[in-house]
């Protein structure tokens, strides 16, 4: 029963990795790409790694560790990624609506220059 319940998450996690790499083909600009790539794959490392534990019990610490570095990891540096391209002005898709970090970098040029 163990080795089921075990295949099927990562069967479902498998779904979510395949789901990010369509999103990184799909979406129209770099910060869309960066966000459907982050939160399914990390979704999706985490469901594969709760499967192999539930698959080998033996493995839970070690599997444990490395799903805490990906939850971690993955959005911070997506993050600092997102930061960095919109520092270099890296041009968003036409259908983008609002710039939160533009809007909030204009306000405080606004209050340094008061």
């Amino acid at each position: 029963m163990n080795e089921l319940i075990g295949s099927l998450t990562i069967l479902i996690g498998a779904f979510f990795l395949f789901s990010a790499g369509i999103g990184l083909l799909r979406m129209p600009d770099v910060f869309t790409r960066i966000q459907a790539g982050t939160k399914a794959s990390t979704l999706g490392n985490i469901l594969v790694l709760a499967g192999l534990g539930i698959y080998h019990p033996d493995w839970s610490l070690k599997l444990l560790i490395i799903a805490f570095f990906v939850l971690m990891t993955n959005p911070l540096s997506s993050h600092a990624l997102s930061r960095a391209a919109h520092a270099i002005r890296t041009p968003m898709a036409a259908a983008t609506i609002v710039d939160a970090l533009g809007d909030e970098n204009d306000r405080a040029g606004k209050e340094g220059s008061a």
